[in-house]
């Protein structure tokens, strides 16, 4: 749909754009006195004074501008992309390329948070020098703040590359989706005797320069232990309570995504079933005449 170039004086130069205008407005945010731009070390400060930050995916403008807008202190743009944008049925499939575009989209719309991009299944793992190269991609080209990688203390040295690079890095232990086929699938990790595997795990890569360490599907008392060992901020998903930080798929949260959730998702919205409904009342006006009314008529 390609906008008109007409310049008939007639039509008001405050009608609004009609498929979007670009990044709206600096966030403002709903409550308290908050940093202007989050950064590293306040995720560390929370960690020191026992607060608590949020995080959310967001891989588009709109979610970027509304989730910065709440407050919500990290933004990922997650390799989730993959089974929550492009379609596919787990994240192994997505590439640099794919996620590059997304990235920037959010970085350029939210005006407070912090931007962390997932490094991708096979971007980071052949060596640091890739990983490093990968990683500046995604500052230099996708505007992103930091960048994530999977993996326990074995990339502690392509971690330590990257942070001597100028690339901050958060780190990802416990489930770690794209080794789903070598782990047997979606299973806990760190029960029982394998805490102290995730325990050692966090510790070499925070010393490696990790400043913060994520855990997905972990035992609560293990992420507690976890978090208990590094001085670093950490941040679960699916891993209880005393993690610094949690993070869910905004899709998960919000309702959009339909079928079973994962025991550790909570839905604070049914956007699913607002969106049926719009759209099935949408199409029920058009077949019946009904829209355009007078008043959407020029």
């Amino acid at each position: 749909m390609a906008s008109s170039n007409n310049s008939d004086s007639s039509v008001s130069a405050d009608v609004p754009a009609a498929y979007g205008s670009g990044p709206g407005p600096a966030a403002t945010p709903t409550s308290g006195t908050k940093p202007a731009k989050v950064r590293v070390h306040h995720l560390q400060q929370a960690k020191k004074d026992g607060t608590r930050f949020a995080m959310l995916t967001a891989y588009e403008q709109y979610t970027a501008e509304i989730f910065d807008a709440a407050g919500i202190e990290v933004l990922l743009v997650g390799d989730s992309a993959s089974n929550n944008v492009f379609g596919n049925e787990t994240s192994l499939p997505v590439t640099v390329d794919e996620l590059l575009p997304l990235c920037r989209a959010v970085s350029r719309s939210a005006k407070r948070a912090m931007v962390v991009a997932d490094l991708p299944f096979g971007s980071y793992e052949v060596s640091a020098e890739q990983a490093v190269s990968a990683g500046v991609r995604f500052l230099k080209e996708g505007l992103a703040h930091a960048v994530k990688i999977e993996g326990g203390a074995y990339y502690a040295p392509t971690v330590r590359a990257m942070v001597q690079a100028g690339i901050p890095v958060m780190a990802h232990i416990g489930f770690t989706p794209q080794s789903e086929h070598a782990l047997g699938g979606y299973r806990v990790q760190g029960r029982g005797g394998d805490a102290q595997r995730l325990i050692d795990d966090a510790v070499a890569l925070a010393d490696a320069g990790a400043f913060c360490v994520l855990m997905e599907m972990v035992p609560a008392e293990t992420a507690a232990a976890v978090d208990a060992a590094v001085t670093v901020p950490t941040v679960g998903i699916g891993a209880g309570k005393e993690t610094t930080g949690q993070v869910l798929v905004w899709q998960d949260m919000a309702g959009l995504r339909g079928g079973r959730m994962a025991k550790f998702v909570k839905q604070y919205a049914d956007l699913r079933s607002t969106l049926l409904d719009a759209a099935t009342a949408y199409g029920d006006d058009v077949r019946s005449g009904q829209f355009p009314g007078p008043e959407h008529s020029f």
